[in-house]
């Protein structure tokens, strides 16, 4: 099971996220290496952000499908964006993604790997 954590005294949390996850009774864990927006084997990569993004959680997601979960046993996301004009969008493209689960999120503004890369996410997830 997996339940948000949000103690009394911290500031509400203002986006699709918790401060804290709760795992009790977890029998497996998935850890989702950092998905980059590669769109095939070729290693081609779309130009736009939204493509990008969007791609980058079909790779989590059929990482997760491939054990036998979907993006409600995240627990934990770790988003790496490559300049912080990307926040919004993250935000939005991630709130629909996973809808009112809220795992713990932390977002990071990073020099990323490949420069064509706008952004790569890591995650774990719970069963």
């Amino acid at each position: 099971m997996i339940a948000p954590l949000n103690p009394p005294g911290l500031p509400a949390p203002t986006g699709n996220y918790t401060h804290g996850t709760l795992v009790t009774a977890a029998q497996r864990l998935v850890f989702v290496s950092g998905q980059v927006p590669w769109a095939d084997r070729d290693g081609k990569v779309p130009e736009d952000f939204t493509t990008q993004c969007r791609l980058v959680w079909e790779h989590i997601a059929a990482v997760l499908h491939e054990a036998g979960l979907t993006t409600r046993h995240l627990a934990k996301v770790t988003t790496y964006l490559a300049d912080r004009r990307y926040r919004a969008e993250n935000s939005r493209i991630r709130a629909e993604v996973l809808g009112d689960h809220t795992p713990a999120i932390t977002i990071i503004i990073a020099d990323i790997y490949a420069e064509e890369w706008l952004l790569e996410i890591e995650a774990i997830a719970v069963a």
